[in-house]
């Protein structure tokens, strides 16, 4: 994809060099001008679009790396002002062993009252600088490997009790935004995600660096790429508990209650003396309950 890129760029470049008589300022004016989209348009077919039944809610979150025990999430429902945490339910790559998240663990923190963000770790981007997280995606296989993943995080919220309409969050690391293609290539996998999530009737969530996979998802929005994630979880570390963007998420994408803030990270917090390692989030979007 690169290369055809790097191609069309090299023709576009000599027409313009031919057409403003070749070399100097106006050759390098010409190479300036021109310029290619960083994501292209990419539709998928979507027959059954997000399910219909849907369950958004706003408020304070943490998510943490194992599911905590039950003893430490009764403490912090009392206690703590969260009332959402964020689990990683499935996935290649999760950091975390979750011996404690089982389909009764998840009843047991929904009587106390708890909502759930439930997270997917699977490949990341081609070009992540990630040791800890090896498996990549394939740019030419991208929106396969975003369909098959979508079909192992429909299988675990299956076995787990989450039932239709809830959503599930792509996460996917920050990564250097240097290479159009690795761009585009987590662009594709999170439509392929996307697609398969709705036909497994669930909602498709997304999780990233406001810098790296948001702003390619923004742009991918703004070429009319389709089907979205119906949910976005995007990270920037600025202490501000809101989700209105940081200043760089555009105000029209994202807005009928589909956001979620990451608005601080590795933090201890105790409350009626039980203590957890988290990360703090402002919730105004798809939880399951």
């Amino acid at each position: 994809m690169r290369h055809l890129r790097s191609a069309a760029l090299l023709a576009a470049t000599l027409v313009l060099l031919l057409a403003t008589g070749g070399t100097g300022a106006s050759a390098q004016a010409a190479t300036r001008a021109v310029t290619l989209p960083r994501i292209r348009t990419v539709t998928l077919p979507d027959r059954h679009g997000p399910p219909r039944i849907r369950d958004d809610w706003s408020g304070p979150a943490f998510d943490a790396c194992d599911a905590p025990a039950l003893g430490t999430l009764l403490a912090w429902r009392s206690a703590s002002p969260y009332e959402a945490i964020g689990i990683y339910v499935s996935g290649s790559q999760r950091a975390c062993g979750q011996a404690r998240l089982t389909a009764e663990w998840v009843r047991q923190a929904r009587a106390m009252g708890w909502r759930f963000l439930p997270v997917h770790v699977g490949l990341q981007a081609p070009c992540a600088e990630l040791s800890h997280k090896p498996k990549r995606i394939d740019p030419a296989n991208a929106v396969q490997q975003g369909r098959a993943e979508a079909g192992e995080a429909v299988g675990a919220m299956r076995a787990l009790g989450f039932g239709n309409g809830s959503p599930v969050y792509l996460d996917i690391e920050a990564y250097p935004m240097s290479d159009p293609a690795c761009g585009q290539a987590v662009v594709d996998f999170t439509l392929g995600w996307t697609q398969a999530l709705h036909s497994g009737g669930y909602r498709s969530g997304f999780y990233s660096s406001l810098g790296s996979g948001v702003a390619d998802l923004a742009a991918a929005a703004r070429a009319g790429s389709s089907p979205l994630p119906d949910g976005l979880w995007y990270a920037r570390w600025d202490d501000r508990a809101d989700t209105s963007g940081s200043g760089a998420l555009a105000a029209d994408l994202w807005v009928a209650h589909q956001r979620v803030h990451q608005y601080h990270g590795n933090v201890e917090e105790t409350y009626a003396g039980a203590t957890l390692a988290i990360d703090r989030d402002q919730v105004d979007g798809p939880t399951a309950s």
